[in-house]
């Protein structure tokens, strides 16, 4: 359906075919109240994949759903290939789908599953046959084309459904949450599979995950859903890099909030700042935002980034005097395995992590005094927090 309008804009042509699906000012209400999305505007990249991330209730799974066709937008409307879909029935769309559960047809064999969508689209025996075999190769499991579902692993039955989802050759797969069902390991086995899949057939994908390591691994860009809105989309990098406030930080991988005061605006895009937990400090502003002195602001730190020693007199030659240190005790030490994670509490009674290599982490004990301490380019500035003068 095209009701004449042009979702694109006054964008450029190479603009227009580089985008596959556009939501437009989409909002969808189950109550007529409460807004699960509220006023959406996101392109999706032909070819690229893309990751809805959030936590249960920030609207990624209701949007995948309106795009397969199984919710309708309370307002707005989404588009595929410049052709207006929101009114079209999920079967007219030509996406496939892959759900977290399966959705395998018991007393069907596996080749049957994957033939399904194409019986349903009259194809023609032959053509069947040959698409069947090719998508169970792209999955590896040629070779259990006449079991039943029942008598494959849940990695298995994960590979049958996405192949089946695969075979029509839709031009955009959605996933909702397809390997939350699978331990750990699978789970990661699954993550390259899909990936290589992906860069393969160079099919567009739109996946939803509230796994952030998830998205981090297999993503191209990653959306960042709060309260049904986007608060960041960008690529992996850059979300976890940069992130654009305290939301995007703490909920994809683990930060260190710091509050405090600007000072001086300074020169080379470098911020002094006064934290409340006593320390002067220079950061850098995430996004590059004009920042005045006397403002509020909330900085972060990833611990992978922090370094630490035993006390000031262990600080090296390079730390500048004075900046960018706090003191503290460490608190607890928890094995990770591959590193140490030092819960710190700092003088002020704030809670701080510290993630430190093996070698690194056994100069500390528990209850032991902790100068922890990092560059300047590795403290950004997130939001204002106020004009000033609060407290």
């Amino acid at each position: 359906m095209d009701d004449g309008l042009n979702p694109y804009g006054n964008g450029s042509a190479a603009a227009k075919q580089d985008i596959l699906v556009q939501f437009r000012n989409v909002s969808k209400t189950y109550d007529g109240n409460d807004l699960a999305v509220r006023n959406l505007d996101l392109d999706v990249r032909k070819g690229e994949f893309l990751t809805l991330l959030g936590p249960s209730g920030s609207g990624k799974t209701t949007t995948l759903m309106m795009l397969a066709g199984f919710e309708s937008p309370s307002d707005g409307s989404i588009w595929l290939s410049g052709n207006r879909i929101d009114t079209l029935p999920p079967h007219r769309r030509g996406i496939g789908v892959v759900f977290q559960q399966y959705a395998l047809f018991p007393h069907m064999t596996v080749a049957e599953n994957v033939a399904y969508p194409l019986l349903c689209r009259k194809a023609p025996k032959h053509e069947i046959r040959d698409k069947v075999q090719n998508a169970l190769e792209l999955v590896q499991l040629a070779d259990f084309a006449k079991r039943k579902p029942s008598q494959l692993s849940g990695g298995q039955q994960q590979r049958v459904a996405l192949s089946r989802a695969l075979v029509f050759e839709p031009s955009i797969v959605l996933m909702d949450e397809p390997l939350g069902a699978l331990d750990r390991k699978l789970r990661e086995t699954l993550q390259i599979e899909i990936r290589r899949i992906h860069q393969e057939l160079k099919v567009t994908i739109v996946y939803v995950t509230h796994d952030q390591n998830e998205a981090l691994t297999m993503s191209d860009r990653i959306a960042v859903y709060r309260n049904g809105e986007i608060s960041q989309i960008d690529t992996p990098d850059e979300i976890y890099g940069n992130p654009r406030d305290s939301y995007v930080a703490t909920f994809v991988g683990e930060s260190n909030l710091l509050p405090g005061v600007v000072t001086d605006t300074g020169g080379d895009h470098t911020v002094q700042v006064a934290l409340d937990a006593g320390a002067p400090a220079e950061a850098v502003a995430s996004g590059g935002a004009a920042l005045l002195a006397g403002q509020r602001i909330a900085a972060s730190v990833r611990p992978e980034n922090v370094r630490a020693c035993a006390s000031l007199d262990d600080l090296p030659d390079t730390c500048p005097a004075g900046l960018n240190r706090l003191e503290g005790t460490v608190a607890d030490i928890m094995f990770l395995g591959e590193q140490y994670r030092l819960n710190v509490s700092l003088s002020d009674g704030q809670a701080f992590i510290v993630k430190l290599p093996i070698s690194e982490a056994s100069r500390f004990a528990v209850g032991h005094p902790i100068v922890v301490y990092w560059d300047r380019s590795d403290l950004r500035i997130l939001e204002v927090v106020s004009a000033g003068g609060d407290t």
